[in-house]
This record gives C-alpha cells, structure tokens and sequence, in this order.
C-alpha cells in the first residue's frame, strides 16, 4: 500500500507534469531540426519557438505547461534540476531534504505531508495545521529524515538576515540581496492535542515561489524566531522566496 500514500501520489503527479514538459520540449526541437533541414513546413509556432531560443527566451509554447523564468538558461538548469530530484526520488526512495522549489504544485506537497502526519497519528485532518522550526543545518550537513514530516532546503530571505548560531531573524548583511535560509523542518500537529511547540517572538513569515509576490506566487506561511516585535520584520516587507531568479 505503500503507493497509496499521499506523497507518492503527489510525486507520480508532479512526474505526469515533468513528461508534459519533456514532450513538448523534445517535439518542439525534434519540428525544428526537421524545418530547417526543409522535411516539414516551418509553422508560426516553430518560427517563434526559433526566435525565443535565438534570443535565449522561453518559447511561449513551454512556459505556459511549465514555469516562469528569467532567462531560457535558468529554465533549462531548472529542468535538469526538477528532473534530477524526481529521478533520485522515484528510483533511491524519499530525499532527505526536498527542494520545494523544484514542484509544480509545493502546496500539494504540504497538503500530502499533513495527510500523512495525519494518518500516523490518528489525527483528523479538519484539526492539523502545519508547524516548522529552521535547523541549523545546511542541506548538505542533513544525515538522515526527520522522524515526522519533511525537510525542506533552497528558501531566500528576502529584506532580513539570519543568525545561524541562534536561529532567528537579524538584519540584513550590507549589499547582500538576499540570505539563504539553513534547512527547514515542516511538520504537522494537531490543535486539539495542544502538542505545538511554543516560541517566545516569532515572525509569520510569507512563502513565495517568485520574487514576484502576488497570491499566485503564494504558498504558506512559515513561522521565523525573533529579537523585536514582528511588526518590525511587516514593516520590512520580510519574506521568503523559493527561487530568486
């Protein structure tokens, strides 16, 4: 029954989505070869398609199935990158840590492990909200999984530095854009057991995919330690970024 579990169910989505993107990236190139050898007829499509990779943009055909990005170079490193952790997933079982940054749809993800906390416990799932701490480990310092729920590495700070040794928001370094946030454990706990662990300041630090912060863009909120009064860190515009290309 393994399969049926909520993770491997959204992994096989996100794997479905990846062959999308392959398909139309390997049609596209396999059309364009065969247009400018003169077999097949260079439709409009291949013409902007040849245009966009002429001038290292996204073909419109590929972005719109897959995700935004600054340049064709940073697209074509992510595709190597998502494909890679799907890869590693589905043949040499669950990572260690996830790159979030990496799914299509991370708040499926979440929605997956909260399931799964969920069944484990007996919770009701009505009742479970999501719970985090930031380790004080880089990804690659990470030995082994967290006994429930997932570590989650790539997240930027963007507007605030962190403090590794006392794990919690400062002020940003001078003429440093943004500040990678060590590996972070998500979890799930049950509001009627009470079990939440309890920190003294603490800043609700919005997720997004994108430096561009719409509500597209938005996943979660994550909870951060602090100094000073979160307003202070509101105030600042502070947020996190999963990809700050």
């Amino acid at each position: 029954m393994d399969h049926l579990k909520p993770l491997h169910i959204f992994l096989k989505q996100e794997i479905d989505r990846m062959q999308k993107v392959i398909t139309i990236v390997r049609t596209t190139l396999t059309d364009l070869k065969l247009a400018i050898d003169g077999t097949i007829v260079m439709s409009e499509n291949l013409r902007d398609a040849l245009d966009s990779l002429f001038d290292a943009r996204i073909p419109s055909t590929w972005r719109r199935i897959s995700w935004e990005s600054a340049t064709l170079g940073f697209w074509f490193t992510d595709l190597l990158d998502r494909n890679a952790q799907f890869s590693s997933w589905l043949f040499q079982g669950r990572p260690i840590s996830y790159w979030m940054t990496g799914f299509f749809n991370p708040q499926g993800f979440l929605t997956a492990m909260r399931q799964e906390v969920a069944r484990a416990n007996k919770y009701a799932l009505d009742d479970v909200e999501l719970t985090n701490e930031v380790t004080k480990l880089l990804r690659e310092e990470v030995a082994k999984r967290p006994v429930e729920g997932v570590y989650v590495h790539g997240l930027w700070l963007d507007g605030a530095g962190w403090d590794r040794k006392l794990a919690r928001l400062v002020e940003p370094a001078p003429k440093l854009l943004y500040t990678a946030l060590p590996v972070v454990h998500v979890s799930a706990y049950s509001r009627s057991a009470g079990n939440k662990s309890k920190a003294t300041t603490v800043y609700s630090c919005p997720v997004y995919k994108k430096p561009k912060r719409t509500d597209l863009n938005y996943i979660f909120p994550l909870a951060l330690n602090s100094s000073v009064d979160p307003d202070h860190w509101i105030l600042r515009g502070v947020a996190l970024l999963c990809d700050v290309k």
